[in-house]
């Protein structure tokens, strides 16, 4: 009894320790965003020398997928404000020149457009790379991306729709990054922006293939950072939570937007602005603040709270569905 009086005192600094531990994690991991954000800011005070736009850091080219619609689209249009030529793919001819004309009136900037369509897989990339072979792509944003149709059961979902979204998903960010590198590597240069989603953050019952595919951006994105660092090429990984894009039409309630679910055009200006300040970021504040909260549970309880969620959002699709047949 003596014995475990004795080791009460080391037990209770032990857990002491751990508790310290964890909470120092739990805020690393949580605000290293912010605090990589703070750090950029007030980098040109101590070292004026380092370049301070991102045409002087990375050049003058962008690549951008999936830039005829949404975050993209917008993204675009972000980076060509800053003096950036922009590369446009996306599937549809008739809106990559509608959207190249628009930047290019607009910015004065240079534009380039490429129609590939993803979901085809391997025999759109030599295409691709043929359209830009001898441009000094210094910014790559890997940002086309495709959802269910609504959320849904995995049995539900028809095949074609599956293999569309591994193909855009995970195939994409994949080939565009594996195709980018080497020019990268010989300028000496460059970032590359991979867009995951805030559904990567625990398994997502009833968007359960595209929340894993987010997953996999995630993982592939922080694994190749640390591969490219030598090099002098960054990898951002931008997981936002809900935006009002055609993404999510599925939802009235997401399409009217609010403080927490911001428009296509409000978030790319805030998640430009983190472009080689952050490498992992949500990209807008209110994101921030919903991830910070959903990570304060474990990952099962975020799991039910996912697919509770993903259950209503796919009931308010159907009874809209309903509505408008009975109409």
């Amino acid at each position: 009894m003596l014995f475990v009086f004795d080791m009460l005192p080391l037990l209770s600094g032990f857990i002491y320790f751990v508790g310290i531990w964890a909470l120092a994690v739990f805020i690393y991991d949580n605000f290293i965003s912010v605090i990589s954000i703070i750090k950029s800011l007030l980098q040109p005070y101590f070292q004026p020398q380092l370049p301070t736009t991102l045409v002087d850091k990375y050049g003058k080219w962008a690549v951008i997928t999936g830039a005829t619609d949404g975050i993209g689209k917008e993204y675009a249009k972000e980076l060509a404000k800053q003096g950036l030529n922009v590369v446009l793919i996306s599937r549809t001819k008739a809106k990559l020149v509608e959207v190249c004309n628009q930047i290019e009136s607009e910015y004065k900037v240079k534009t380039k457009w490429i129609a590939a369509d993803f979901s085809k897989g391997k025999e759109v990339y030599g295409h691709i790379e043929n359209e830009l072979a001898g441009i000094p792509v210094g910014i790559l944003v890997n940002n086309v991306g495709k959802m269910y149709d609504f959320p849904d059961a995995l049995e539900n979902v028809p095949e074609d729709v599956l293999w569309d979204i591994i193909n855009i998903n995970i195939g994409s960010v994949t080939m565009m990054t594996h195709m980018i590198i080497p020019n990268m590597k010989k300028q000496g240069k460059g970032i590359i922006v991979n867009i995951s989603s805030g559904s990567e953050l625990q398994p997502l019952p009833y968007m359960a293939v595209y929340g894993a595919t987010k997953r996999f951006v995630r993982t592939f994105s922080l694994a190749i950072e640390q591969e490219l660092a030598e090099h002098n090429i960054e990898v951002q990984c931008v997981t936002p939570l809900f935006v009002v894009t055609k993404m999510n039409q599925y939802s009235e309630t997401v399409m009217q937007g609010s403080l927490m679910v911001p428009s296509a055009a409000a978030y790319a200006r805030s998640t430009v602005f983190t472009l080689g300040k952050s490498k992992e970021t949500t990209g807008y504040w209110s994101h921030g603040l919903q991830y910070f909260i959903m990570k304060l549970s474990p990952e099962r309880v975020r799991t039910r709270i996912g697919g509770q969620m993903c259950k209503k959002l796919r009931q308010e699709y159907l009874d809209t569905q309903l509505k408008e047949k009975a109409m």
